[in-house]
């Protein structure tokens, strides 16, 4: 396994909104794959609160496109998923970051694929003064976001095989975990 890193998700244009930490288990020059244990700190700057999140989540940041993605894990398997539209993730020593745009495309456990916080990117490119080429991004993000889980395009389709490539890793470093 890899370099434990800090991941900031920023508002627009780099105001801190939340951080925490995982385990780079692959990095290339287009995306940064990130293992994420129970007992993790979620620092929520914009509530100035710390949450404990206690789910195993295999996260997916494109240094290229302009979306994360989020995988909840259950005995090796993806039960759900959270893609951020965002501008595209940049990393610097041990620090991941991307900036939110608000846009979520999920697929809770047992549901279908919807698009939520539609209205919090409206009120937002309000109140951060969002560029027009900015908003239009975002949408245009969405759209191809929406194409790459439709046709199973990576991530997605592939973070299965992916996964068991990493199951029995993923397996000792949660046993060493608890």
């Amino acid at each position: 396994m890899g370099n434990l890193i800090t991941i900031k998700a920023l508002k627009f244009p780099d105001i801190p909104h939340y951080e925490w930490q995982g385990e780079v288990i692959e990095q290339t020059e287009e995306y940064v794959l990130v293992l994420c244990l129970p007992g993790r700190q979620l620092k929520h700057f914009s509530k100035n609160k710390t949450f404990t999140l206690n789910d195993v989540s295999l996260e997916y940041f494109s240094l290229n496109e302009w979306f994360t993605a989020a995988m909840e894990i259950e005995q090796g398997e993806i039960v759900s998923y959270y893609c951020n539209i965002a501008i595209p993730s940049r990393i610097t020593n041990d620090v991941l970051s991307f900036v939110d745009l608000d846009l979520d495309f999920v697929k809770a456990r047992g549901a279908q694929w919807q698009v939520v916080d539609g209205e919090e990117f409206e009120t937002n490119s309000i109140r951060y003064c969002y560029p027009a080429e900015l908003k239009c991004s975002a949408v245009g993000a969405l759209e191809d976001l929406k194409r790459k889980v439709e046709n199973k395009l990576f991530p997605f389709g592939e973070m299965e095989r992916i996964l068991a490539g990493f199951q029995e890793l993923l397996n000792e470093k949660w046993v060493s975990e608890r």
